[in-house]
């Protein structure tokens, strides 16, 4: 099921593609930008993709207490600015969101083998949600899977939440008496999955042909906009769909063509878009006509 566009997505979104502030060429793939972002601005600029003022700041305020935001004063005006837990989390996103990679090959897994006492049952359920929002698959009670090259953030993400000690990691081939093909389609959802990049195809595919017609640059607002739209749209999907070997996937598998097109966007969009924030966040009146 394709994640649902809110205002407190957007957002997200925003802040991990504009708000961090920090390194001009975008670390890894991407983000850069201004850091704090005052309220004034940040409804402006979700203006832009359709959000109303209210809808911002109710949205705000959720991040807000789930200390996702934290609230500063940014050039004599209030502003909010990502909080150090944040800032950890898109920083560990930003590997999968805007990898270029291809997936490695099939023959390299990573074993995530849990055992939760029932007094921290909790804690079991945190595990769980955790390692399939990460992308693993389930291959028994207790075992989950995914491709190898996800143990790093994996490693880092339980460290961060404390579930280390509950956790062994563990790398190897699969040589189960089932293909491997076979296997992972009963670990993995992969008609849903598939689903889900087809569904941004259907949206984003358009807005790339659009861009790829033009004969002169567009409108910078209409290219943060596309972006934007399109980065909320793509983020859920790595994870989703965690860089699955192709050889292990069914013919005419839609996630690589889906990186694609999130690829080509980011590469033609991303400078304009970044170009409109600025202006929007240092010269709002002339943003706001």
């Amino acid at each position: 099921m394709a994640a649902e566009r809110t205002p407190r997505s957007l957002i997200v979104s925003f802040y991990g593609a504009f708000g961090r502030g920090g390194d001009p060429d975008g670390g890894p793939g991407g983000p850069a930008g201004s850091g704090p972002v005052p309220v004034a601005g940040l409804i402006r600029l979700l203006g832009a993709v359709g959000v109303d003022a209210p809808a911002v700041r109710s949205a705000v305020s959720r991040l807000k207490r789930r200390g996702l935001l934290v609230p500063v004063r940014h050039g004599g005006e209030a502003a909010y600015a990502l909080s150090p837990s944040a800032r950890t989390l898109l920083d560990d996103g930003d590997r999968r969101i805007y990898r270029r990679e291809a997936p490695a090959g099939p023959g390299d897994w990573l074993l995530a083998v849990f055992s939760v006492p029932e007094s921290e049952r909790r804690k079991r359920h945190l595990l769980r949600s955790r390692l399939a929002r990460l992308g693993f698959g389930q291959a028994a009670p207790g075992v989950w899977i995914a491709p190898a090259h996800v143990a790093e953030e994996t490693r880092h993400t339980l460290r961060r939440l404390e579930l280390a000690p509950y956790v062994d990691l563990f790398r190897g081939v699969h040589e189960g008496f089932t293909p491997t093909p076979e296997a992972v389609a009963r670990w993995w959802d992969l008609p849903a999955t598939a689903k889900l990049h087809e569904a941004f195809l259907d949206a984003q595919e358009p807005v790339l042909r659009r861009w790829s017609a033009r004969t002169a640059a567009g409108s910078p607002a209409k290219a943060y906009r596309d972006y934007l739209l399109a980065l909320d749209a793509w983020r859920h999907l790595p994870y989703a769909d965690p860089g699955l070997p192709p050889e292990v996937l069914p013919p005419d598998w839609p996630g690589g063509r889906a990186a694609e097109v999130f690829a080509a966007l980011h590469d033609r969009l991303r400078g304009a878009a970044e170009d409109f924030v600025n202006t929007a966040l240092t010269h709002r009146d002339e943003a706001a006509r």
